[in-house]
């Protein structure tokens, strides 16, 4: 079935830069579609380090204005989505060998400065004895750094967005795959196709190809010439057992160059990621290695009192970066920014694909598209989301731990942990989960431990959810905590909610 009348932007693409454009463009009163084929976050946009940073190893790449843009960019995701991004302290240990403390001393103080930092606390220096910071690691680790990032739910970000882009008018339309597009009397008539065997065409004044891994295969769809070159660089991640009771998270150099981040995760776990390794193949079939397995925990033993082996990983990802290639030979030194093919012919609808990127910058990302895009458009509406609050982002002084403590005092009849949950992953809108009093049960039948119908209707209808892979490996990480018989639970509960339907 065809659109009647055309929408000034479809974008393609339901990861973190797609969305973010699809919001921008609504915001400035254009018309817009975003289809993804799959589920929103279902690509490299859940498969990341989960950090809002600076890069700090950037700085050795004299990637500064990428480094200043990011810290930048932190402050300003911090203040829209303070429920999704929050403050981490990191520490920076000092490694015989490998950098140097003045080398350190200096890039630190650069992070400090050169972004605008102002809510976040300054780097200082940790010392074995008086700093519990370094109590889990070896007895050799006498001193390091402790700076200031930030850690963010990376999917559910993804989802934030999507949600300010509907209620500014844009549609996100999940489960519809672009099969072909063409310019025609000045617009792009695009082809697409759903998983269950649906068509219909859709006409478009201006195409945004935001598909990440697959932007070169929706350029070859569209027939338009390539002008930037993708390199796919497999970063993996695992998941262990909480290493240590503390709150902060490490920064480990590793003696190839790079740095392996361990994070406190879900309360129960440690993070610990990344790698970098060429990737070819198949996007859609990603796991991590063995041999990528090893090395984390190779890192991250060279470190700390207790080893870690990879019988103690309880879960493993892996993402592809759809980096621009700017021709450095190492996967681990090509730049983390962001370029643009804008296509443009006489007449015709333009075209813009976007080339690498970072969780960090999507806002400027986007930001920076609607600015080659509304020339073309006949728009000069203006930018609008550098102080805009994200769903659920508008707390009370935004002040998460007071917001999360009076939650649970609100109520008393659930568990504390349970509302603890709800309200880092859906901020303000934990409302309409619970309502003003909330009872278990007034939230339905409990489908698996702490998770009841009411959250799970409530992701079906405001969040695109589709399956049970999305509500506990996309929508939340409940997936790492649900065994076999728990997790088939929610699998039938979606299956007897899409009979009913």
């Amino acid at each position: 079935m065809s659109d009647p009348i055309p929408v000034d932007v479809l974008v393609v693409g339901g990861g973190i830069n797609g969305v973010g454009i699809a919001r921008d463009a609504a915001g400035r009163g254009l018309s817009a579609l975003l289809v993804e084929r799959g589920d929103l976050a279902c690509g490299t946009s859940s498969a990341s380090s989960k950090l809002v940073h600076g890069g700090l190893r950037y700085l050795e790449q004299y990637q500064f204005r990428l480094v200043r843009e990011s810290l930048a960019e932190r402050e300003v995701l911090l203040a829209a989505a303070p429920h999704l991004i929050w403050p981490l302290r990191f520490v920076l240990p000092l490694h015989a060998g490998l950098r140097p403390e003045w080398l350190l001393r200096l890039g630190l103080l650069l992070y400090d400065h050169i972004g605008g930092r102002e809510t976040l606390p300054a780097t200082r220096t940790v010392r074995r004895g008086r700093d519990p910071e370094l109590a889990p690691l070896k007895q050799s680790y006498r001193r390091g750094f402790e700076y200031s990032d930030c850690w963010a739910d990376d999917a559910r970000l993804v989802v934030a967005n999507a949600m300010d882009a509907r209620n500014r008018g844009a549609r996100i339309e999940v489960g519809w795959a672009l099969t072909a597009a063409a310019r025609a009397a000045g617009l792009w008539k695009v082809e697409l196709a759903s998983a269950s065997g649906e068509t219909r065409s859709v006409r478009a004044r201006a195409l945004v190809n935001a598909a990440g891994p697959w932007v070169e295969a929706v350029l070859k769809s569209t027939g338009a010439a390539r002008h930037s070159t993708l390199r796919l660089v497999k970063g993996s991640h695992i998941v262990v057992p909480r290493l240590y009771p503390q709150a902060q998270a490490y920064t480990l150099q590793s003696g190839d160059g790079r740095v392996v981040f361990i994070v406190p995760y879900e309360n129960d776990f440690s993070l610990i990621g990344t790698t970098d390794i060429p990737f070819s193949g198949d996007p859609a079939r990603l796991s991590a290695g063995a041999d990528e397995i090893t090395y984390l925990c190779g890192v991250v033993s060279d470190y700390l009192q207790a080893p870690v082996a990879p019988v103690d990983v309880v879960w493993s990802y892996a993402g592809v970066r759809p980096l621009y290639d700017d021709g450095r030979q190492s996967a681990s030194t090509v730049t983390r920014d962001y370029a643009f093919d804008l296509d443009l012919k006489p007449g015709g609808a333009p075209l813009l694909s976007v080339f690498g990127g970072k969780l960090t910058t999507y806002r400027k990302l986007a930001e920076h598209a609607l600015s080659e895009l509304l020339p073309q458009l006949g728009s000069k509406a203006p930018s609008w989301t550098r102080g805009a609050i994200l769903p659920g982002g508008d707390l009370p002084g935004k002040d998460y731990d007071a917001f999360s403590a009076d939650q649970v005092a609100c109520h008393p009849a659930l568990p504390a942990a349970l509302v603890r949950r709800l309200c880092r992953a859906y901020g303000t809108r934990i409302e309409r989960i619970l309502g003003t009093v909330a009872t278990p049960d007034r939230l339905g039948e409990q489908i698996a431990p702490d998770l009841y119908e009411a959250e799970l209707e409530y992701l079906c209808d405001q969040e695109w959810t589709r399956t049970a892979e999305d509500a506990l490996w996309r929508r939340s990480k409940l997936g790492l905590k649900f065994n076999a018989a728990q997790a088939a639970r929610v699998a039938a509960w979606f299956g007897v909610r899409r009979t009913q339907r």
